[in-house]
């Protein structure tokens, strides 16, 4: 069994408790999210591992949806790459058979308000690690090689950020979702066959304004847009 420090057990209590009532109250499990898995993010929250956090269907929007932002403190668009999983990701899987799990990959746009700054672990995975919407776009069956990815995010059609190392800040896909698997363990879930796991953003998050439409290009994954209000 996996041991996790006080903070992330603590902060996974609490936040795997406000999933089941969401899922008590009528909400639909969607998957996982993953989050502050740069070198820099897990050196300044002294982590060593990506956050998770859940993503629930009442909080998916369609492809081009209108978002309003009004009472949202600090909201940020970061363009990601979701996993389909085909197959439950036990801990301890080897990255062949994570791979073999994965049915497909899309773009997805996830939009998070950093309320308050990220400076408390307990508190950013007991908030759901700032969650507020996913936008998942169409699977591209089978597993493709990161390498031949890029992400751009675009505000109104400009470039404000790009990459063609998708795994830059996310760190290899593969481990993201070993250590996914591994952490829910710990914390008595599990990654399960139809999950979607958005595994991280491949560019820095995009501060948000209103009147703005804002776009995440995954390359051979497709493009997704908001509309900002």
């Amino acid at each position: 069994m996996t041991t996790v420090d006080d903070r992330i057990a603590d902060g996974m209590r609490a936040q795997l408790a406000l999933r089941r009532e969401r899922l008590a109250a009528g909400d639909r499990a969607l998957g996982w999210k993953v989050g502050f898995g740069s070198a820099a993010a897990m050196a300044t929250l002294r982590t060593g591992r990506p956050l998770v956090g859940f993503l629930l269907e009442g909080n998916r929007l369609p492809d081009g949806a209108a978002v309003s932002l009004d009472g949202w403190a600090a909201p940020a668009l970061e363009p990601e790459i979701a996993a389909h999983l085909g197959r439950d990701v036990p801990p301890g899987a080897s990255a062949d058979a994570i791979r073999s799990a994965v049915a497909g990959l899309s773009a997805a746009i996830e939009l998070v308000d950093v309320d308050p700054p990220p400076t408390d672990v307990r508190k950013i995975l007991a908030g759901n690690v700032y969650h507020r919407h996913v936008v998942l776009g169409p699977v591209r069956d089978g597993w493709t090689p990161p390498a031949q990815l890029s992400g751009l995010a675009l505000v109104d059609g400009d470039e404000v950020a790009a990459t063609d190392d998708v795994t830059a800040l996310t760190g290899d896909l593969l481990e993201v979702l070993r250590l996914t698997a591994e952490l829910l363990q710990a914390c008595g879930e599990q990654l399960r066959a139809g999950d979607v796991v958005i595994t991280g953003s491949v560019v820095p998050p995009v501060q948000l304004v209103p009147g703005h439409t804002v776009s995440a290009d995954l390359g051979l994954l497709g493009k997704l847009s908001v509309s900002l209000q």
